[in-house]
């Protein structure tokens, strides 16, 4: 048995299994073992019979004097009843709609019993307790190694439908024992007694079936030290790798700068001109710039990003901005196109899904080419800049002259890529471009030192100047009517409203806007799937019941790009007063007249999802708002909504999306593969830096990791596993 071995060979794992297995990313004997409990059930004290107290959790050993099958015909349910003894007294046993166990547990059988004694009619008795048969015995008494589910502290996993964490258990214990001979230790010796870590394979069965509290803790330090170290190797060694290409060397062309700042109708903020200064002045460098643009919603982060194209494209260079919608492509091509119209430039739209390409030469109108002739002229540098989505990295597009790459909201984009960009007719590339990634999602510290520590951070922390405050607030089911009243009162002064619903129709899908249902309802206890608000639902409502005399339409992902640009058009025009939509236009889309965002099942998405929604009006002179509709009441719910209406902080927002919910869920990182216990670990800015500083000193030491062979082979697989290229 290998790590690598795959599930397939695993004895007791037939197609089934395999195939639910598959569904929770365990494909392999590693995937297994590295499949961390998400919490632990103490049922270590084993207590007596006779000291067992109602509504007290515990722990008893003892023999089966009986069991059998009856059923319950009012509640139509079978019961397996049975007596179990130990010398001190008996106690009645009864599971539920578990007729099996009669086959399983025989009388004279001696069994680990852990759940809650309840009184009944007839007594005191336990509810659907854990089992466990016992095969060996001093009294009864058996020790917590020779036991699995019962009588020790047991770990319970994230789990999917038809896999338990009583059968992952099951297959997870002696898989253990079969490696342990076989199990290489990947921290280095110096660093693990350097930062007194358990060696792996102690922080392995202790992460599964710890001795005690203390040792599951440890085990835990152990396995985020190893992966907030690892990604900590993979960011520097991404510096490192960037270091040594090289890049075009970008003039700074300052009477060039001047002049397009003069000629917006807008003054630049003090934050959009340091960033900006920043990234020119990266440019200058012969190495590849790869830098991060962070700033809140609404920060004028593309005109910063602007800036840096004009500047590439006047020193004779192209430039290429990808954007993750068609909308936003779209969107960005007619608002940079705008801002350069006095400059000169070609510029051309690529998106993927339409057989025409529009290219522009700015000083006449638009101009329909074919994708043929578009890519044509971008490879001999005749386009200055090309707008798009992935299609940019089609292996048909090639550039000319490429010298710049702008990403929006896409931060993953690594060396191979870029390369890929500006290969010559052979698959060559002499020089690497400069990037510029954007987010209007803040970062907290802690998330943007260990996920995107390969890049230098610009910051633009303050609005442009004359924005109002959007004003926010939490509605509960009694207040709708009076939200709805105020809207059509807006309306009538010629303002347009969005609605966000979390779904586009009812779905029996287990997982949407990253939440896993089963997680959810356990830590919200919110509604139901059925329940949830659905665009096509909310727009026949809103159009025909609410607000029969108004214009309304509804916008979701999954409409033709001609469906959503029209509509998009219409709404820029002032052809619609009210637009349902999903979170479709929760990035960048832009316009000043909409002052009403209307979120239905608020409770439902996260802090900095709400914020970006917020975000999509108060880009006027106007008073806009911000309506958080939600049918909890829970706690937890309430608690991350005030924090909506206490600030207009995106910084400090994340900070406190990150301590609520957690980092699983914060930004999309998820999309890593990170497990939710060293996500967790990404809370502690200590062990961040720690673990960042320990990778610093082995890379400066030893580059290659050429000392470190089993390190090194573990890195690359862990590169791939996060997919930075």
């Amino acid at each position: 048995m290998l790590l690598s071995t795959p599930i397939e060979k695993i004895p007791n794992i037939g197609p089934i299994y395999q195939k639910r297995l598959k569904k929770l990313g365990i494909k392999t004997v590693l995937d297994f073992l590295f499949h961390f409990p998400h919490r632990y059930e103490d049922f270590s004290n084993i207590i007596k019979i006779s000291e067992v107290k109602q509504n007290t959790p515990c722990c008893i050993q003892g023999k089966i004097l009986d069991i059998q099958n009856s059923r319950a015909w009012k509640k139509r349910m079978a019961l397996t009843q049975a007596i179990v003894s130990d010398k001190t007294g008996a106690i009645k046993i009864i599971w539920f709609n578990k007729p099996y166990l009669t086959q399983t547990l025989k009388p004279q059988d001696l069994v680990c019993l852990a759940g809650k004694p309840v009184i009944g009619d007839k007594g005191l008795y336990m509810s659907n307790p854990i089992y466990e048969k016992l095969f060996q015995a001093t009294d009864y008494k058996i020790s917590a190694t020779n036991l699995t589910h019962t009588g020790r502290i047991i770990p319970v996993y994230p789990e999917t439908e038809g896999l338990s964490s009583r059968w992952l258990r099951f297959i997870i214990k002696p898989l253990l024992a079969k490696l342990e001979i076989n199990m290489p230790e990947t921290l280095p010796e110096k660093i693990r007694k350097t930062h007194r870590l358990l060696p792996l394979r102690t922080a392995l069965w202790q992460i599964h079936f710890p001795d005690s509290m203390q040792k599951a803790k440890k085990a835990k330090e152990r396995f985020s030290f190893e992966e907030l170290f690892f990604i900590g190797l993979l960011m520097l060694r991404e510096r490192i790798k960037l270091t040594q290409k090289k890049a075009y060397q970008i003039a700074l062309n300052l009477s060039l700068i001047q002049n397009f700042v003069a000629s917006l109708p807008f003054k630049l903020t003090d934050a959009q001109k340091k960033s900006a200064w920043q990234i020119l002045k990266d440019l200058e460098k012969p190495r590849p710039m790869n830098r991060l643009l962070e700033g809140d919603v609404g920060s004028g982060k593309t005109v910063v990003a602007t800036m840096a194209a004009l500047n590439t494209m006047k020193g004779g260079f192209q430039t290429a901005f990808m954007v993750p919608t068609e909308i936003l492509a779209k969107q960005h091509f007619r608002e940079i196109a705008h801002l350069l119209k006095d400059f000169n430039l070609n510029i051309g739209l690529l998106t993927g899904k339409e057989d025409k390409f529009i290219s522009k030469k700015l000083k006449n109108d638009v101009v329909e080419v074919s994708r043929k002739k578009l890519l044509e002229k971008t490879a001999k540098g005749e386009i200055n800049l090309l707008i798009g989505t992935h299609a940019l990295i089609q292996d048909k597009v090639k550039f000319g002259k490429l010298a710049l790459v702008i990403l929006d909201e896409q931060h993953r984009f690594g060396v191979e890529q870029r390369a890929k960009l500006c290969q010559d007719k052979k698959g060559q590339t002499k020089l690497i471009p400069h990037l510029l990634s954007m987010t209007a999602t803040p970062i907290p510290r802690t998330l943007a030192l260990t996920l995107y520590g390969d890049l230098d951070l610009s910051l633009i922390t303050e609005l442009p100047k004359g924005r109002k405050k959007i004003i926010t607030k939490v509605t509960l089911p009694p207040e709708r009517e009076k939200v709805y009243r105020f809207i059509k009162k807006e309306v009538k002064k010629g303002r347009q409203v969005f609605v966000i619903c979390p779904r586009i129709e009812p779905t029996n899908t287990v997982q949407d806007n990253g939440f896993n249902q089963t997680d959810y309802t356990k830590s919200y206890g919110e509604l139901s799937w059925a329940e949830v608000k659905t665009v096509k639902a909310e727009y026949e409502k809103l159009s025909k019941n609410i607000f029969p005399d108004l214009k309304v339409r509804m916008l979701y992902g999954k409409m033709t790009p001609k469906e959503k640009e029209k509509i998009m058009k219409d709404m820029k025009n002032k052809k619609i007063d009210i637009l349902v939509s999903t979170s479709v236009i929760e990035v960048g889309i832009d316009i000043p007249n909409a002052t009403i965002m209307m979120i239905e099942g608020a409770e439902r998405f996260g802090l900095a999802q709400l914020h970006q929604f917020r975000g999509r009006v108060g880009r006027s002179k106007f008073q806009s708002f911000c309506f958080l509709l939600t049918d909890s009441t829970a706690k937890k719910t309430q608690q991350r909504l005030k924090a909506l209406l206490d600030s207009e902080d995106g910084f400090k927002l994340a900070e406190k999306d990150l301590e609520i919910r957690g980092p699983g869920n914060f930004s999309g990182t998820r999309q890593w593969g990170i497990p939710d216990l060293i996500m967790s670990s990404l809370k502690d800015i200590f062990l961040v830096e720690k673990t960042r500083l320990a990778a610093q000193k082995i890379l400066e030491e030893d580059p290659g990791l050429k000392k470190y062979p089993i390190l090194r082979a573990r890195l690359e697989r862990y590169r791939r596993k996060i997919h930075l290229e």
